[in-house]
């Protein structure tokens, strides 16, 4: 393994003291890059994510084409799922969906939580042709969804505004609900542990529907699976939490193993830096819609927003994945900001 040239975000994640944030986007492999599309036109989804070497290639063409800080594994959070035995079909600009879903404890009893590596391995794979592409030039990020927002998938079958199928599955039959989030989590774990063994220097646990949940129903359904996640996953590799719209739970996530949180753009930097008790790496919170701005605002924004955060103790990010329709000049001028702060 080759030493790390650039090691921003782990010096980042760890508290030290930078020159400046490192910078990444989430989805910064995919839909905006022409190189992307191309390979779209080629192949299907799956078929991207399960062929080691094109997966490979889409992960580092954010790198090269806009400068990342960081390589994120191209994957996707419903490779679980089907690890655990269940279909998902996903159609181009139409979103996932799971024809047979959990509905009883006999379906929950029938997902396999076994040999993940075997049956994810063309992940590992995909890690290890990454890492030695990047050869040190920036750390490679792993990545898992959160348990509850895989349970949304599970019991709802496809992508929903409010989630009411997987809500009402969780408030009226807690003990199965239960049961099927500890069977994602232990799986999780194996799955990011694996992941960290084959190349990955950090990994972020992304929790979309997080905030779907209140404060109190989060306490219960989502927070104790994270925790775990992070506590056996930390100890290998720094862990980031993603819990989308659940900026309530920043006070008490910030206590935990993670090194790193996540927030969209529903707070502002000072008050996710008061909730945390400026005690944790904070990572975000850019609302990708703007990065359609003109790109002299970008550059405006970023300062700004660099200057709320602080340079320690932050990523640059956005709140949410970059949008298809980026130009992608305007995500170099994303990243290009944040690299001349402080010029």
């Amino acid at each position: 393994m080759s030493e790390l040239k650039n090691d921003l975000i782990l010096k980042a994640l760890r508290g030290e003291t930078v020159s400046r944030p490192p910078v990444w986007m989430m989805r910064q492999a995919g839909r905006y890059l022409p190189d992307y599309i191309k390979l779209r036109e080629k192949y299907d989804f799956f078929t991207r994510v399960q062929t080691p070497e094109i997966a490979c290639e889409i992960t580092l063409q954010p790198v090269d084409q806009v400068g990342v800080d960081a390589a994120i594994l191209f994957s996707d959070i419903l490779v679980i799922p089907q690890a655990m035995g269940m279909t998902v079909l996903l159609e181009e600009n139409k979103g996932p969906l799971l024809p047979n879903v959990v509905k009883n404890k006999a379906d929950i009893d029938a997902l396999n939580t076994g040999d993940v590596e075997d049956r994810l391995g063309y992940v590992m794979k995909a890690l290890g042709l990454i890492k030695n592409e990047l050869n040190g030039r920036v750390p490679l990020i792993g990545f898992a969804g959160a348990p509850w927002t895989l349970l949304c998938y599970m019991v709802e079958g496809k992508g929903s505004k409010s989630f009411d199928k997987a809500k009402q599955f969780c408030f009226t039959q807690p003990e199965l609900a239960h049961s099927l989030l500890q069977k994602i989590t232990d799986i999780t774990i194996l799955y990011l542990k694996a992941q960290v063994n084959a190349g990955a220097d950090l990994v972020q646990v992304f929790d979309s529907w997080s905030g779907m949940l209140s404060p109190a129903d989060f306490k219960i359904f989502a927070q104790p699976y994270l925790l775990q996640i992070s506590d056996a996953v930390s100890k290998h590799a720094p862990v980031i939490l993603f819990p989308k719209g659940s900026w309530y739970a920043l006070p008490e996530l910030s206590k935990s193993s993670a090194s790193g949180l996540g927030i969209d753009w529903s707070l502002t930097p000072a008050m996710a830096r008061e909730m945390t008790n400026n005690s944790i790496t904070l990572q975000g919170n850019y609302d990708p819609t703007k990065l359609l701005q003109p790109i002299s605002t970008i550059k405006k924004e970023v300062k700004e927003m660099i200057d709320a955060f602080g340079v320690n103790r932050y990523i640059a990010n956005l709140g949410h994945g970059i949008l298809p329709n980026v130009p992608v000049d305007h995500a170099r001028a994303f990243v290009d900001a944040v690299k001349e702060y402080g010029n």
